[in-house]
């Protein structure tokens, strides 16, 4: 089964999250933060996992530490899950159109961490949330998902719209990069034999 249950608890965040990658879409997520809320409903949407997120966190400050700590979280559930990612297609790529936002990412659940962000968005918040945490959030998924994870804008002037067209798109790549191919059921996608 390819789920996981992760708890991660500090000064300043106190996280419970389940993943499971074959699943519906389904989401049940309460972090503190709506605008972080709707991006992580939109992920396990467009991604069909079923995904469950509670964060108790010091939003009083600001959205940082619950932001960067999530992304963290989620990224070791997809690293349990995964397991030793045999049968995965390991690789995954999707260019999304969110009105004028044009989003390019791209995935590969190599074992090696990487992020390249070139996202430009243009204004510092979005309601109350600020726009840098989004580059955090990634950054945190990657490094713990051990996974190289690539975002490019092709156009886009909405901060809103590039944001969500960025969690959307990396939604679809990790989604076809983490499903099972039948073809290679047995076999872990490196010529290598490890990742």
């Amino acid at each position: 089964m390819r789920n996981a249950v992760i708890t991660r608890k500090t000064a300043e965040t106190d996280i419970r999250l389940t993943l499971a990658l074959d699943g519906t879409g389904k989401s049940t997520i309460d972090t503190g933060c709506g605008f972080l809320d709707h991006m992580l409903t939109l992920f396990a949407a467009h991604g069909k996992f079923d995904l469950q997120v509670r964060c108790l966190g010091d939003t009083n400050v600001d959205y940082h530490h619950t932001t960067e700590d999530i992304g963290i979280a989620l990224g070791q559930a997809f690293a349990e899950a995964l397991g030793d990612k045999r049968g995965i297609r390991r690789y995954g790529d999707t260019i999304l159109a969110m009105d004028e936002a044009v989003i390019l990412t791209s995935v590969d659940f190599s074992g090696r961490t990487y992020l390249g962000y070139f996202l430009e968005i243009p204004t510092e918040k979005v309601g109350d949330f600020d726009t840098e945490l989004v580059e955090e959030f990634w950054y945190g998924f990657a490094r713990e998902a051990k996974c190289a994870l690539h975002f490019r804008q092709l156009s886009g002037r909405n901060s809103h719209h590039i944001i969500e067209g960025a969690f959307k798109s990396a939604s679809r790549s990790i989604g076809a990069a983490v499903a099972v191919d039948e073809r290679f059921i047995s076999l872990i996608p490196s010529t290598k034999g490890v990742l």
